[in-house]
């Protein structure tokens, strides 16, 4: 046997990427029983699982569903079903700490969630009064016969079926009806204070509102039965690339359609009569495993207009403002003057992500700037970004913005902002097709001195100055010849479509990036044979790979140690013992949502023998193969340290929001009362206060 067949026959069994995707939302959970983390923020994190469950089955499932139904493709009916356990699981841990554990905690401190029974006279006629006006006239009861077939029940649609004693008014014994709710109506309302318990915060929930009031909907008649419910369908947008002619519109036509997918799950309130939800079933086409009978409202996700609209500072997390770096970017300077001596790095939220709104702002005011080039995948639908791109082809600079049509959920809004930019002259491109356009890139052309200077603003995450309040990213501004000469090939490619020169500095996606990749895995592993120095630490959000997987546990196969900070799906099974016992993988649930990625790689005992790259990409086969994606080396080696202390180390070694995975996929919270690396972090980017003269 040869030695690369004995290393194949050493890998072991991967975990299943499904089951990591529903661990993550375990530990997701897990910061709603948290006692150190703010109540109104406990009840945010049970509403960020109820979302992420959502996608799992709109998009995941829906695909793990289809795949099981192909000959062939690994996905067996007892996968299914397995996987389909581990979710009713989840949701009901899920409903089970929002019951027993935040709600009745919230109700401790005088924030409640007032039912039909529990309110009295003066609170019924408020809300009766509002029902009249508010949300009465937007009802239309539907009841069915074969005149009045079912409708089409949107996804995620809040709707109730109502089963009903008697005739209708032209004599007809139809018993079931279906009221279909608007989005517009909010789910959650406060009352008015006036009428509230005496020290407290009152609220009402549309559905209880609305059941208080199902026998107005159809007078004459007794309601025998009813039931809130929701239908989760298929939701990713389908478009065949190859047989359009114009994608932006292609994708407008879809998302009309996106809501009325295949139906996935079916979510009903646990005293749903069985005929109620079996007649469900079938009208959807839903085997019973589909079926999810829920002890609360259907979309916790709409909890979270009771956190807005609660006035409970002290049950939040404390104001937080990432830092202007000033003694790296002066307020005062011009950020052009500045980077023609350095490179500025910027780590977020810890950091503001304010300079970069200012390197586009002195970009657009600046008449030396000739040309600007963007990539739009995640902006938002308000966005000073997009405006000032906007002002610049307005003021007659060459904008170029690659908008990814395609970036889920995110697909209306990118939409609207490519009409917008085309409507004032801009250059707009829609990437690749087959291929989504991931990377973070902003390029600025200016006229100095009678030649054309560059420079840049590569990111590890979106364009997004919301979401850079609550993601931990980092961003990288640069007048480096070389990194900014390859990121307008990359401009130059998208827009004209042709081969371009290999790049100097940037791996990308899908030509090099894979492949550069494994070759530094391999020299690790090549060094580790050799008894030196040998290390690999990567920080991602995903690692499902499989020939990245292998390559990592040859590599530590060979002795190098490997460390893996990965915050979501891992299929990579740590910890077995002469095989994968040199690898490490943890994951790091905190405040902010871990997003940033970073490489690092040692393979001998000296500096030139490391490298350490930031990158748009996760280890998945669709990031290295399916999009367009980049990563660029740190090659200062005081920034390059400084991405080690603060983007790695910490996290290394963190005792409170760190998670470890063992070799059967399950994950252990490392302890309680550790450090925390975020906690850390916020502490060293706030300025301390001065002291009162």
């Amino acid at each position: 046997m040869s030695p690369d067949t004995a290393a194949v026959s050493a890998l072991p069994a991967l975990l299943s990427r499904e089951r990591a995707i529903l661990e993550f939302n375990r530990r997701v959970l897990a910061q709603a029983r948290r006692v150190d983390v703010p109540l109104l923020e406990r009840l945010r994190y049970v509403c960020i699982v109820s979302s992420n469950m959502d996608e799992f089955f709109e998009v995941r499932f829906a695909d793990y569903i289809e795949a099981a139904r192909q000959p062939g493709a690994g996905v067996s009916n007892r996968d299914l079903e397995s996987v389909a356990a581990e979710a009713h699981a989840i949701i009901d841990e899920q409903y089970a700490v929002f019951n027993d554990e935040v709600m009745p905690l919230l109700q401790r401190e005088g924030i409640v969630i007032l039912n039909h029974f529990d309110r009295n006279e003066q609170q019924r006629k408020w809300v009766d009064d509002f029902f009249q006006k508010q949300v009465r006239p937007l009802l239309v009861p539907v009841g069915l016969d074969p005149s009045h077939p079912f409708p089409q029940v949107a996804n995620k649609s809040l709707n109730f079926i109502v089963r009903l004693s008697g005739r209708d008014a032209f004599g007809r014994e139809n018993t079931i009806a279906i009221v279909k709710v608007p989005r517009v109506l909010p789910r959650v309302i406060k009352l008015p204070d006036a009428i509230a318990p005496k020290g407290k915060q009152a609220f009402v929930q549309l559905t209880s509102v609305i059941r208080a009031h199902l026998e107005e909907l159809f007078p004459g008649r007794e309601v025998e039965a009813f039931s809130q419910f929701r239908v989760t369908r298929d939701s990713d947008l389908e478009v065949d690339e190859d047989d359009v002619i114009n994608l932006r519109q292609a994708l407008r036509s879809g998302l009309t359609t996106r809501h009325f997918g295949q139906a996935i799950r079916l979510e009903v309130v646990s005293t749903c009569p069985p005929e109620l939800f079996e007649f469900l079933l079938e009208q959807f086409s839903l085997p019973p495993a589909a079926l999810y009978k829920v002890n609360g409202p259907v979309n916790l996700v709409r909890l979270n207009q009771l956190i807005d609209q609660a006035d409970a500072p002290a049950l939040r997390f404390p104001a937080f403002e990432g830092a202007w770096p000033q003694g790296r970017l002066p307020r005062q300077e011009s950020i052009f003057a500045r980077l023609r001596h350095n490179d500025v790095l910027l780590h977020h939220p810890f950091e503001s992500f304010e300079p970069v709104v200012q390197f586009l702002r002195e970009a657009v005011h600046d008449p030396d700037v000739l040309a600007i080039k963007q990539t739009i995948y995640r902006t938002g639908s308000e966005s000073p970004l997009m405006d000032l791109l906007i002002e610049a082809a307005r003021r007659g600079k060459e904008v170029m913005a690659v908008v990814e049509l395609k970036a889920r959920f995110d697909e209306e809004a990118n939409i609207n902002w490519a009409e917008r930019l085309e409507a004032v002259g801009a250059q707009v491109v829609y990437g690749i097709v087959g291929l989504k356009t991931h990377a973070k890139l902003l390029l600025v052309t200016r006229r100095e001195e009678g030649r054309l200077r560059r420079y840049a603003h590569l990111s590890t995450g979106n364009y997004n100055p919301k979401t850079a309040r609550m993601y931990t990213d980092v961003g990288y501004l640069t007048a480096d010849p070389d990194l900014t000469s390859d990121a307008d090939a990359v401009f130059q490619q998208l827009a004209s479509l042709g081969k371009m020169k290999a790049p100097k500095l940037l791996l990308q996606a899908p030509f090099t990036l894979h492949r550069r990749t494994m070759q530094y895995i391999a020299m690790v592993g090549d060094a580790a044979a050799k008894g030196q120095p040998a290390r690999i630490v990567a920080k991602i959000n995903a690692l499902t790979d499989v020939p990245l997987i292998e390559a990592l546990i040859r590599a530590s196969q060979a002795g190098a140690e490997v460390d893996l900070i990965v915050r979501g799906a891992c299929m990579l099974p740590p910890g077995i013992a002469g095989v994968t016992d040199r690898i490490r993988v943890r994951s790091v649930v905190g405040r902010f949502l871990e997003h940033s990625r970073i490489l690092y790689f040692r393979w001998g005992p000296s500096e030139a023998d490391e490298a350490l790259f930031l990158s748009s990409a996760d280890w998945m086969s669709r990031n290295m193969f399916r999009r367009i994606e980049v990563a660029w080396p740190i090659r200062d080696a005081a920034l390059r340290q400084r991405v080690i202390d603060e983007c790695l180390v910490p996290y290394l070694h963190d005792g409170r929001d760190a998670w470890t995975l063992a070799p059967d996929g399950s994950y252990a919270r490392v302890g309680t009362d550790g450090p925390s690396a975020q906690h850390a972090l916020m502490q060293w980017f706030t300025p301390p206060v001065a002291a009162d003269a």
